[in-house]
């Protein structure tokens, strides 16, 4: 198991030397979008974020799920022109297997809905997200958070989407993609639903259940389907985290892990410091060893420290600090 880091947000050199510093071996990142209408990136976009990364010694692991939402609400609502978006994100496949970069995350909040408050009291002063279902349970159809541009979906297929509709947008994208991935040498991950309550805004939110991602990794049965595992996730799901580390990780499912901690329910529950929230981190840990898990473990969502930097240089020192202690002290075990 390596050090990783996610939520690079724009990748500079001052946040590569940092994480070089803090130890990290393997990133998970996205090159900027300069040309939106796009729809996928280029060969030459991805090749030089490599080179940027491992000037740094350090490895582009991953791609991050945070593409536009432009690029991807048609197929994942299943609207018209659906086709096309899907042919961008399988160039995009082939150009990260051209480049040698071996995971792409995605998921299915379609809506991009994830929190009610951005100040909740957590440690020592410290801020962090939450979400209360009860401020969600009267959000617009059709309403999303940031960065969802929900006036693209015309007001003739502005209607609420069930499981089962959302169930074959799943079953539409992975047929397509799955065989591109296997050959391209690509690994896809599906992130859980967060939170992973039934539906936000009238559309349902399929991955919120250890059981839902049994299912999605057997629709297209391959080496090259498997789960981005955010433990923080399936915490809130009420799961038992270790035992599904330890089913998917020995199924080799597991293909990058957020390693973070919450306090709560999926209804109601606010992120908390690695080592103050209601899962056993050490019990995490070792799963993933015993499970055979070899891949990248990333601290996720940051909290609001006193005197840090926006993008949270100090937050990010300490939850590194701690997951490599962890990895270091479970290897010696």
């Amino acid at each position: 198991m390596k050090l990783g880091m996610d939520h690079i947000g724009q990748v500079t050199n001052d946040k590569l030397k940092f994480l070089q510093q803090m130890g990290v071996e393997g990133v998970m990142a996205e090159p900027d979008v300069d040309q939106p209408n796009k729809g996928h990136y280029e060969f030459s976009q991805l090749v030089s974020l490599k080179t940027q990364v491992e000037s740094y010694g350090m490895k582009l692991a991953a791609l991050s799920n945070n593409s536009p939402w432009e690029w991807s609400y048609k197929w994942m609502l299943g609207l018209t022109g659906r086709d096309e978006q899907i042919e961008n994100c399988q160039k995009t496949i082939r150009n990260l297997g051209a480049a040698g970069i071996p995971v792409f995350t995605f998921n299915m909040h379609a809506l991009r809905f994830y929190r009610t408050s951005r100040h909740t009291p957590a440690r020592g002063g410290a801020v962090a997200t939450s979400f209360d279902v009860d401020l969600a349970r009267d959000v617009p159809l059709m309403a999303g958070g940031p960065n969802t541009n929900t006036e693209l979906v015309p007001l003739s297929h502005r209607r609420p989407i069930s499981d089962e509709q959302m169930w074959s947008n799943l079953t539409y994208f992975l047929k397509a993609l799955a065989p591109v991935a296997q050959e391209a040498g690509v690994k896809m991950g599906i992130h859980p639903d967060d939170p992973p309550i039934p539906s936000i805004g009238g559309v349902a939110r399929i991955m919120r259940s250890p059981e839902a991602f049994r299912r999605a990794i057997e629709i297209v049965p391959s080496d090259n389907v498997g789960l981005l595992f955010c433990q923080g996730c399936f915490t809130e799901m009420g799961a038992n985290v270790a035992e599904e580390i330890r089913y998917f990780g020995s199924r080799k499912k597991i293909f990058w892990v957020h390693f973070r901690n919450v306090r709560g329910t999926a209804e109601r529950f606010s992120e908390a410091f690695p080592d103050d929230g209601q899962l056993d981190m050490v019990k995490a840990m070792k799963a993933y060893r015993d499970a055979g898990y070899d891949g990248y473990m990333a601290p996720d969502h940051k909290l609001g420290i006193i005197n840090d930097t926006e993008w949270g240089h100090r937050y990010w020192g300490y939850a590194l600090g701690y997951t490599r202690g962890l990895l270091q002290a479970v290897k010696a075990m």
